[in-house]
This record gives structure tokens, C-alpha cells and sequence, in this order.
């Protein structure tokens, strides 16, 4: 299994693989061709309102993660995780994000969330 992080605003990369955006608003300033993406699943972001009272802020990721996780939970959401799952098993899954923040971001808690499945 293989599922790799990419902020789509760096180089595409090399390694290949089923190229996923997982924001639920488009990134300012990248084309749809330039994306160069499979899909763009939005069912599996953070609600608006969450995203909104997370706002990057790194002291605020702690209880983000833990309310993501929660929102995560919902069957709809599980059936796109467990099907995202499936297919990392054929296939890498590269998870494009839009956020400048690495390390606290939405991307790195579904990234957890798909690992522990």
C-alpha cells in the first residue's frame, strides 16, 4: 500500500499513481491542466465550519484532528475511505492539497485515518 502527501502547488510527481485533490475549494492560480488530476473528491473534507475554526492555526490542530476524525466517521464518508483504501492496495494514491502548512493540515489527519484502516 502506498499513500503519498503532495501540496499540488509544488512539481508533479514523479512517482506516479492515482492523482487525488482532497480540498473542497479549487487552489488559486492551478489549471485544471496543470493539476493533471484522476479525480477531486470533496465528500471526505473537513466541513466548511470546521475548516473555517481551524484556520491553519497550529494551536488549534489538536482538537481539529480530533473533529475531523470525528466527521471521518460518518457513513458516507467511511464508504469513500474504505473504497480510497481499496484502491491504495492496486495503486499508489497521491492525496493533493492545497494548504502551505505541511505538517497541520486536513491532508496529514486522512492520511492517519486511511493508514490505521
Amino acid at each position: 500500500m502506498s499513500i503519498v502527501l503532495k501540496r499540488i502547488y509544488d512539481e508533479p510527481p514523479q512517482l506516479g499513481g492515482h492523482r487525488i485533490l482532497i480540498d473542497r475549494v479549487w487552489p488559486r492560480g492551478i489549471s485544471k491542466e496543470d493539476a493533471n488530476l484522476d479525480e477531486w473528491i470533496k465528500e471526505i473534507t473537513p466541513s466548511p465550519q470546521l475548516r473555517k475554526w481551524f484556520n491553519h492555526e497550529q494551536e488549534k490542530f489538536e482538537g481539529f484532528k480530533k473533529a475531523y476524525k470525528e466527521e471521518l466517521n460518518q457513513y458516507a464518508k467511511q464508504k469513500k475511505l474504505q473504497e480510497l483504501k481499496e484502491m491504495s492496495v492496486n495503486e499508489r494514491l497521491v492525496l493533493l492539497y492545497g494548504a502551505k502548512d505541511k505538517q497541520y493540515n486536513h491532508a496529514v489527519v486522512l492520511k492517519v485515518v486511511l493508514d490505521e484502516m
